[in-house]
């Protein structure tokens, strides 16, 4: 006859039952020593207790017990062979006063060698464990701020594991691991965590935002300043190239020397004419008269010009003076 069978933890049944006794049949009333044969399932171990006394551990297989007067001398108790996992949840608070719920999946199992003291010694496998995790997490994780916790999960795991191992082998049980699965602040905390964090990628998002404006700001008047420098050196080269034309030109075959007065002279009559080139080209631009006597020369007409920018420059100058 098989046995039934019971629950994970040292299940109890009377073997065989009587109303199983009763399916077999009209000759197995007639054998009163009978049921002295068990078939252990692969996945279970069988405790044997002669009269409420332990005798002897039963692994998968069939297995001889012994002669069983009706039913009435053996007793079985079973237990899961396989490695089987709980989870506690655990409530908590960590160093900045944050409260946690972690959750801590425990996987174990029976060791072969101690079926007796996994079936005997408790009365509530999974209510110890959770006495241990509770025990270990609510005096590792207060230690950390909410930020440590979580980058330390391994180190609450790690604890949980030693705690147990030491702790579990005693009852007969091997812890295989420890694992913290979830690790969850109040919805309160969660959500200004979120808030905190979209606040500081907006931040950043500013900052990025200025940098860039600032870089295409200095980037534009670095290209103004190389454009003004390129283009006075382009007026500086074409200056220079005329007046040495024209002191070419004025000197050639003689033996005058242009001074330096000459050379500005003739450099201002050169903007001079320039000037009213430019101003004759362009259709929009307004007449301008400038005062001149032909017959007065060059000095005259530099003069003229120097004596228009200092005008201007006092001209300028007069309402800074009046608003001191």
């Amino acid at each position: 006859m098989i046995a039934a069978k019971g629950q994970n933890y040292g299940s109890i049944s009377n073997y065989p039952k009587s109303a199983d006794a009763k399916k077999k049949g009209p000759l197995s009333s007639l054998c009163l020593c009978g049921n002295c044969l068990v078939a252990v399932p692969q996945d279970r171990w069988y405790v044997v207790e002669s009269f409420g006394k332990f005798e002897k551990v039963l692994g998968p297989g069939l297995s001889w017990i012994g002669l069983d007067l009706c039913g009435c001398c053996f007793e079985f108790r079973s237990i899961s062979s396989r490695v089987e996992q709980n989870i506690c949840v655990v409530e908590t608070k960590t160093k900045d006063n944050v409260f946690v719920t972690v959750h801590v999946a425990i996987q174990q199992s029976v060791i072969p060698e101690h079926v007796e003291e996994a079936i005997y010694k408790l009365s509530s496998v999974d209510s110890q464990i959770d006495s241990y995790v509770a025990d270990v997490v609510r005096s590792q994780v207060p230690k950390m701020m909410l930020d440590e916790a979580f980058d330390n999960k391994d180190a609450i795991s790690d604890a949980v594991m030693r705690e147990l191992a030491v702790n579990m082998k005693d009852y007969g049980f091997v812890i295989h691991k420890a694992l913290v699965t979830e690790l969850t602040p109040s919805p309160e905390v969660a959500s200004a965590m979120n808030e905190i964090t979209r606040q500081s990628r907006l931040r950043d998002a500013e900052v990025m935002r200025a940098e860039a404006e600032k870089i295409k700001v200095v980037k534009a008047a670095e290209a103004a300043a190389e454009s003004a420098r390129l283009q006075g050196e382009g007026i500086a080269n074409q200056r220079s190239a005329i007046v040495n034309g024209l002191r070419s030109s004025i000197t050639a075959g003689t033996d005058e020397v242009l001074t330096s007065d000459k050379i500005s002279e003739l450099l201002l009559m050169t903007q001079y004419f320039e000037t009213l080139r430019d101003i004759g080209a362009n259709s929009e631009s307004s007449a301008i008269f400038i005062p001149q006597s032909p017959a007065a020369g060059i000095a005259d007409i530099a003069g003229q010009l120097r004596s228009g920018i200092l005008q201007a420059g006092i001209a300028q100058g007069a309402p800074l003076q009046a608003h001191m």
